[in-house]
């Protein structure tokens, strides 16, 4: 665990798009143990960069201008790559569109600055008061999300995947590919299959959201079918890269029996189907018995991987190795860089 009387430098990433209604607002309930915000101008029309750099004067404030529109994902890596840069420790993304309330900003800060995460998000499942005032549509699709969003990033024990209220340790930002990341609406949800990749631990911040008079540019219609895409393609990833580039372990065998197993009792079943009147017991045993033992081997495939979800903190173990390697490079510098010290005296 951390210090705790160490101090934390604390930036938080505001990216804006035609939210001038509400920006203010949101900026002047951010607390004093922020150091830093970074309001990101998402190429906005209504100018929302240029609004707050003549009505605020929170010394705080740095703004950030996209020559380009590049998304809230896009926007978001921007601000935090140059946060990372300016040396903070922890960094916050809230939306400029008060739906999250920054009084909760410590909360999210404290549990990694506590070394008990690497990356802390919103959760508004899970007190069922504060679903009341979600609409029903956003509701259902959470809901939905948050099952894909479990096979896809491995992590089990999470909910709302798309709450974009989220804090991460700065020493992660040179880790992750940002380059690949999603740059738009997905990106929280692939944000999360790449923190699974590294092997960071994330942990669910319960809240409220607000919801009043904001316009949410996102169209269901034409994301949804791109996130199950999305999704299904980092699940792949996932599988190949943890089960079979990085590691191959017992679960790995079972996942690839259970599939084999399966599909041949299927194809098999399939291919007698009403060849014969009364299938015999023993075709019935040849198609049947795989798709049992395969169906037992996915599941334990399955219990496996709910039961590998990342439950060390990477900050932690990057900062302790950190500090072993320090001494190993002094005695190599010492011995001329050599890997191993020159030993003298012996033929």
């Amino acid at each position: 665990m951390q210090n705790s009387c160490i101090p934390e430098k604390v930036a938080v990433v505001i990216p804006s798009y035609c939210v001038t209604a509400h920006i203010l607002k949101v900026i002047e309930r951010i607390g004093p143990e922020v150091s830093s915000i970074y309001l990101v101008d998402d190429h906005c029309p209504d100018g929302t960069g240029r609004f707050v750099q003549e009505r605020c004067r929170d010394p705080r404030v740095k703004f950030i201008f996209n020559k380009i529109n590049i998304g809230v994902g896009g926007s978001t890596l921007t601000g935090m790559r140059q946060a990372a840069e300016d040396g903070a420790d922890i960094i916050v993304k809230i939306d400029g569109d008060g739906q999250m309330d920054p009084a909760l900003i410590p909360s999210f800060v404290d549990i990694i600055k506590k070394g008990e995460a690497d990356y802390s998000k919103g959760n508004r499942f899970f007190e069922p008061e504060g679903l009341s005032s979600m609409p029903l549509g956003r509701l259902i699709g959470n809901a939905g999300l948050s099952f894909m969003a479990k096979i896809s990033t491995g992590y089990w024990h999470v909910l709302d995947p798309t709450n974009g209220y989220v804090a991460i340790h700065a020493s992660l930002i040179d880790l992750l590919p940002l380059e690949k990341i999603a740059k738009r609406y997905f990106f929280e949800s692939d944000l999360l299959f790449r923190l699974n990749i590294l092997g960071g631990r994330v942990v669910d911040i319960p809240m409220h959201s607000y919801y009043a008079d904001e316009v949410s540019q996102m169209k269901p219609h034409r994301e949804i079918p791109r996130f199950a895409y999305a999704h299904l393609k980092n699940f792949a990833k996932r599988i190949f890269y943890n089960y079979f580039i990085r590691n191959f372990s017992v679960a790995s065998l079972e996942l690839v029996l259970g599939i084999v197993l399966m599909k041949f009792g299927l194809i098999f079943g399939l291919l007698h189907w009403g060849i014969s009147e009364p299938a015999s017991a023993g075709t019935v045993m040849v198609a049947g018995l795989p798709i049992i033992i395969g169906a037992q081997l996915l599941l334990a495939f399955l219990n496996f991987d709910i039961q590998s979800v990342p439950r060390t903190t990477l900050h932690l173990r990057l900062k302790a190795s950190a500090k072993t390697l320090k001494p190993l490079r002094h005695w190599q510098n010492e011995n001329d860089g050599e890997e191993f010290p020159r030993i003298t005296g012996l033929r």
